[in-house]
């Protein structure tokens, strides 16, 4: 028969070795998607889920003294991403405007049989104009966002903890739960520079985490490095310009600044007639573009709120279990 102090070392194992698939899992996935696609952040904030409901299902694994810090440790680090995830909703729900306002503006030129004159040409252009308008104060507002947020909310890491001893403390649950820190931030970096805002500066914070921390064994460690590494990577060759990465509302406002120059185009030639094959073209693929971004936009939305029903009932077990001991 196992004996307690076996059984906490082969859940905390468990934990570490769960950590470093999932993260390796990510890094697999990163190299086939396009950079800051909406399926990879979904796979992102899915990890970090499962993080989550993992730490709250070691916690009772390993029969932790009701009463004591962990419990405000664990309550400290599930307020964290609470938090974050609430930024992260504020900065995608503020997408809807910009989808929207695309929609409008298509419906002026989608039939095939409407003629193109220069009356509803002009009409197009400034209601693209508005479109792009809303584009420029969506990324405004998500940079205020992460300027007076993020830094306090999704870079916030425990600096008090910097030793190896102390992270058996808890039958290991503090080395755990400073391991699950350094990984969510990690992965809230990935999130807010794909949905709320990037800036060059903050390609620095990809470097760090848990490195020398020897605790946490070799294949976590390896996985959590990769993962970084391959995210700076990208975003060093790519010379990320400040703004939102995410790839679906950039490939809509390409598709909307091509449709503009098509139709401006038709405009300086004083043509009259039905949309062109390539007006056409370009209607519908901005019409696909702002689909895919508004589907991804609205599933992202669905995960952060069921995340947050996880949290709190994350929260009133571990409770509930602390005060019936």
């Amino acid at each position: 028969m196992m004996s307690s102090h076996s059984s906490s070392s082969t859940s905390v194992s468990g934990f570490f070795s769960f950590l470093a698939r999932e993260l390796n899992n990510l890094d697999h996935l990163f190299l086939s998607q396009n950079f800051m696609s909406i399926n990879f952040l979904q796979h992102v904030l899915s990890s970090l889920r499962s993080f989550h409901s993992q730490l709250t299902l070691l916690v009772q694994k390993l029969h932790l003294p009701a009463g004591e810090k962990w419990l405000d440790e664990y309550m400290d680090e599930s307020s964290r991403l609470w938090d974050a995830c609430h930024l992260l909703k504020s900065a995608v729900s503020s997408m809807e405007n910009y989808y929207s306002s695309g929609a409008n503006m298509l419906s002026l030129i989608s039939d095939r049989r409407r003629v193109l004159n220069a009356q509803l040409s002009r009409q197009v252009v400034r209601a693209i104009n508005g479109c792009q308008m809303e584009m420029t104060a969506l990324q405004e507002e998500n940079k205020s966002l992460a300027e007076t947020r993020a830094q306090n909310i999704c870079l916030r890491q425990d600096e008090n903890v910097v030793v190896d001893s102390k992270f058996n403390k808890y039958s290991g649950f503090r080395g755990v739960l400073y391991a699950m820190r350094s990984v969510s931030t990690l992965l809230l970096m990935i999130l807010l520079s794909g949905l709320v805002y990037f800036c060059p500066e903050m390609s620095l914070l990809y470097q760090g985490g848990c490195q020398g921390i020897s605790a946490f064994g070799s294949t976590f460690m390896v996985a959590t490095t990769t993962l970084q590494q391959r995210v700076a990577n990208a975003i060093g060759q790519l010379d990320c310009q400040p703004g939102i990465l995410l790839h679906e509302l950039q490939e809509a406002r390409f598709a909307m600044d091509e449709l503009k120059m098509e139709v401006e185009s038709l405009l300086e030639y004083g043509q009259e007639a039905p949309p062109t094959i390539q007006v056409y073209d370009k209607v519908e693929n901005l019409k696909s573009c702002l689909g895919i971004l508004q589907c991804g936009a609205e599933s992202i939305i669905g995960q952060l709120d069921d995340f947050f029903d996880e949290i709190v009932e994350g929260r009133k077990m571990l409770l509930g279990m602390c005060s019936h001991r």
